[in-house]
């Protein structure tokens, strides 16, 4: 093929450069994936995400493994020691196999495989663990994972709140390691005080010391509930409604705002609130509403007639007059939403308890509202926000009067806490350290005690606001009884949960820009802010205000500032920067300055690696485009850098299995950078597309022997794709222009598409004939004279095809057989006309249908008529296909052949050591031929 003097340049350069790491050939994609899902399930046992909320984070064991391929060389970086691909190809078998027992969540506490990890990194590494800076923390991810493998570990982030989460990950549970609690005869109770057992029982005894002095001084504003047999029960929570005055001025009757009146739909505990109308002299319009709580399922609200409001309005429940949104809003920016107590719900036997409200329950909310809170305004169009346009303008207004005063009670019992560790012989840096987590816990019970928080049927219990990345807005509301199942009780227990020692060294957390950073020496992998996703810093304040009152004493630099730092935020946010194109130069500038400086400093013996969220958000002539990659693409190649590799984390359920019906985009995307050599040349267009055709199909062919699922491929594509791209100082169209990263990206996608199509000379005719018929009829019929057309052009027949079992022609139609219609118990080793496409769909049907011990037998009995590598290269290519034509279910079920290809081929081996010998296998062939 064609090689131009700037590919060839670029070729030779290669060959003079640093040692690949691992995360520049190969991982182990699928099993961190796995994990990666596992990982993010509600329940994950002592998980660091309990400590505080943060948004977007990555998956902790998906860092762990990222950070491990980063700084452990591949065994091809080694000829003197593994000289043949046999050898690296079982030494990299080895290495993924360590990567794959990292990424279990189970395996976090075993400290001899962390040890062992840390081996590798040495070795790797001179016998120095390299130092890891990661200068967009957030919520610790990377940080905490580095310090598990033994690295030094260096976090920073403009945020505040990113930063105290930092700090209490990384810096704080090394420091006082192993020390025993200072807690009045806490330390009394075992012998030995190893890791942050110490620290995190002591985070405990204070935050029972603070529990029980909040509930003798607001408990009293908690009544218990009458239940009915004339007992009484404490509160889980009360259910409330916002209401607004009827706009119909012959009525005016209260409009309570209700999304749904169903308390509980679980069978046997249906529970609901009917409302009536009901005469009230004390009203203006001499009416109002009444709530009664009926337990079970008759008389409940039917589909439709779910509650007063919905995205267009509301309708009295007097008049049956509708509100627009529009009224509303101007309701609550006057100041007249009011709220209404619908039901109580109570602890009982290892069940809910749902009671009408009573004057008594609804009094006891009216407490006053203290004088020291922390009232900050909301921006006016912080991203994600919708609660400006009812009126909530100010964060004290996200909560009732009643949660304000408990939570400034909870908040100044921080700093009392600490106060009586230093009287109980705490040093004041560990007096400070257990004030912090208490801090944290109060901050995160917030996210459950708020006037924005919702009842969640389904599990009977508290939705927290921050559900996802947004503060929306919610019509009926649940207040969570602090002192109940539901209270700070929790999140104490939770922090001391989340407290881990491992084996490496206290890490350091400061409140730093990364534009301004010093890299110096030092490994980076980060997670940077993802365009204009996400508002961290609007979102933030939320809790902010909160810590900001309970710590400002503990951290006095850090929580300086009313709210969190905004105007240096590196997000895309149009209402700040003049808009969106404003936005975009921003974030542009920022990360051209961010990347740059790590270009000048950083540790160059290792590649930086950087994740960021893909998102598909414009639609151009030449397809859908995510401004936001893009951006940070541009940015890192301005800045000098070539990308060597880009692999696709999902932390989403994928299409291993049909069943869960999907092949979802990789959630994020991890990249490997590589400083560009200085002196690196210019290429035009055709050079561009020259190497990629060269080099395009090696890297390919590597991706699919490696097994990457058909769903990643075109992710996983971008990273030799791109990297050739980014080794170029620059690439120019005929006319001088530059050529952009789009354009560059597009063109990958058209050099993929073409080397899949190539790796059809490896099909037989009749699958090559499939493939094509396929691409432009899917499962659907055709005529038989187009069928015999293109019959012709592969050198086949229609007549061969149909006896081939893979093809129905019929009646002067055409049409390929669905899995559904292929027969079972198929056996490839006795079919007298087999194609490659009907082994492939009977090893998707047995997968789909029957198992793998099924798929195992058809993949061994056909491993002696067909090529089963080109199965798997066919399997990629019809999801390829599947995909733009939008057939979702085959193309999962294509990937999930793909994905569990080792698993499969493992099975075979399986049926294979089983099988009868040859003289079993002759008396069976005779008695088959007898039965026939």
């Amino acid at each position: 093929m064609f090689r131009s003097q700037s590919a060839q340049h670029l070729q030779s350069s290669r060959g003079n450069r640093l040692k690949r790491k691992l995360i520049e050939v190969s991982l182990p994609l699928e099993a961190i994936n796995r994990e990666s899902a596992r990982e993010k399930e509600p329940f994950t046992r002592r998980h660091p995400r309990a400590l505080h909320i943060w948004w977007a984070r990555r998956p902790l064991t998906a860092a762990r493994a990222v950070l491990f391929a980063q700084l452990v060389d591949d065994p091809s970086s080694h000829p003197e020691e593994f000289p043949t691909e046999e050898e690296q190809k079982r030494e990299r078998a080895r290495l993924h196999d360590l990567i794959e027992r990292l990424a279990v969540w189970e395996n976090t506490w075993d400290t001899a495989l962390f040890e062992e990890a840390r081996r590798e990194i040495l070795r790797s590494n001179g016998g120095a663990a390299p130092a890891l800076f990661d200068p967009f923390a957030g919520g610790g991810t990377i940080p905490l994972e580095a310090q598990r493998l033994g690295l030094k570990s260096r976090a920073s982030d403009l945020n505040p709140v990113a930063v105290l989460i930092n700090k209490a990950l990384i810096d704080l549970p090394p420091r006082f390691k192993d020390r025993k609690p200072v807690y009045p005869g806490a330390a009394d109770t075992q012998g030995l005080w190893a890791g942050a057992d110490g620290l995190a029982t002591d985070v405990r005894e204070y935050g029972a010391w603070l529990f029980g002095q909040a509930e003798r001084r607001a408990g009293g504003n908690y009544p218990l509930v009458a239940v009915p047999g004339g007992s009484t029960a404490r509160a889980i929570g009360w259910i409330w409604c916002r209401a607004v005055a009827c706009p119909n001025p012959a009525c005016g009757a209260t409009l309570p705002l209700v999304r749904s009146w169903w308390l509980s739909k679980k069978k046997g505990k249906e529970a609901f609130i009917s409302p009536s109308v009901v005469p009230d002299p004390t009203h203006p319009s001499g009416r109002c509403v009444e709530f009664t709580v009926v337990h079970g399922a008759a008389g409940g609200p039917k589909s439709g007639d779910d509650g007063t409001v919905n995205r267009v309005g509301a309708t009295c429940l007097a008049c049956h007059t509708g509100a627009d949104l529009k009224y509303v809003r101007a309701e609550g920016i006057a100041g007249r939403i009011a709220t209404q107590l619908m039901a109580v719900v109570a602890e009982g036997n290892r069940r809910r308890i749902y009671v009408s409200p009573s004057e008594v329950q609804s009094s006891a909310a009216a407490v006053a509202r203290p004088s020291s809170i922390p009232d900050a305004s909301i921006p006016p169009q912080a991203p994600s926000f919708r609660v400006q346009a009812y009126g909530m303008t100010r964060w004290t207004d996200l909560f009732t009067d009643r949660q304000l005063s408990t939570l400034s009670t909870f908040s100044d019992l921080v700093a009392e806490a600490r106060t009586k560790a230093l009287e109980d012989g705490a040093d004041p840096e560990y007096a400070d350290a257990i004030a912090t987590y208490l801090g944290l816990a109060v901050s995160r019970y917030t996210d459950m005690s708020n006037a924005l928080c919702s009842w969640n049927q389904a599990n009977e219990n508290v939705r927290a606001l921050f559900a996802r990345q947004a503060v929306p807005m919610t019509w009926d509301f649940v207040e969570a009884n602090p002192f109940g199942q539901i209270g700070l009780a929790g999140p104490i227990e939770s922090v001391c949960n989340s407290l881990y020692v491992g084996i490496g060294e206290s890490g350091s957390s400061a409140q730093a820009s990364a534009t301004d950073v010093d890299f110096s020496g030092y490994v980076v992998s980060t997670d940077p802010p993802y365009y204009d996703n996400i508002g961290y810093s609007d979102l933030s304040d939320f809790f902010y205000v909160w810590l900001r009152r309970s710590l400002r004493d503990v951290h006095p630099e850090l929580l300086s500032t009313m709210l969190v730092p905004k105007a240096d935020e590196l997000v895309a946010n149009p209402y700040r920067h003049d808009g969106r194109q404003g936005a975009r130069r921003f974030f542009e500038e920022g990360f051209r300055r961010v990347f740059a400086n790590a270009r000048q400093s950083a540790n160059t013996d290792v590649p930086v690696t950087v994740y960021y969220a893909f998102k598909q958000s414009e639609t151009d002539p030449s397809g859908e485009a995510s401004t936001g990659w893009e951006t940070l693409l541009e940015g890192m190649i301005w800045a000098g850098w070539e990308i060597t590799s880009t692999w696709p984390i999902r932390s989403e359920r994928t299409a291993r299995s049909v069943g869960l019906g999907t092949n979802a985009l990789a959630s994020s995307i991890v990249l490997s950078l590589r400083p560009r050599p200085d002196g690196a040349p210019v290429a035009d267009r055709r050079e561009y597309i020259d190497v990629l055709r060269d080099e395009l199909p090696i890297r390919l062919r590597a991706l699919q022997q490696a097994d990457i699922a058909p769903v990643d491929l075109a992710q996983s594509a971008i990273g030799p794709g791109i990297g050739v791209f980014s080794r170029f100082a620059k690439v120019v169209e005929p006319n001088g222009d530059r050529v952009t990263v789009r354009e560059a990206l597009r063109l990958i996608n058209v050099v993929l598409s073409e080397v899949l199509s190539d790796q059809e000379v490896d099909f037989d005719t009749d699958t090559r004939w499939c493939v094509k018929w396929f691409e432009t009829h899917g499962f659907d019929r055709a005529g038989y004279g187009e069928a015999e057309t293109l019959a012709s052009a592969y050198n086949t027949s229609v007549g061969g095809l149909d006896r081939s079992g893979a093809v129905h022609a019929k009646a002067g139609e055409v049409r390929l057989l669905t899995t559904v219609e292929l027969p079972s118990a198929y056996r490839p080793e006795r079919d007298e006309h087999i194609t490659l496409w009907e082994v492939a769909l009977h090893l998707v049907k047995a997968l789909d249908e029957t198992g793998l011990a099924e798929a195992g037998r058809i993949l061994e009995g056909a491993s002696n008529r067909v090529d089963v590598e080109a199965v798997k290269e066919l399997a990629y290519l019809v999801f390829a296909i599947a995909e733009k034509r939008s057939m979702a279910q085959v193309a999962g079920m294509f990937n999930a052949l793909v994905t569990s290809w080792p698993e499969v081929n493992a099975a075979a081996r399986a049926h294979a050591s089983s099988a009868p010998n040859a003289t079993e296998q002759a008396m069976l062939a005779l008695d088959d031929e007898l039965g026939d």
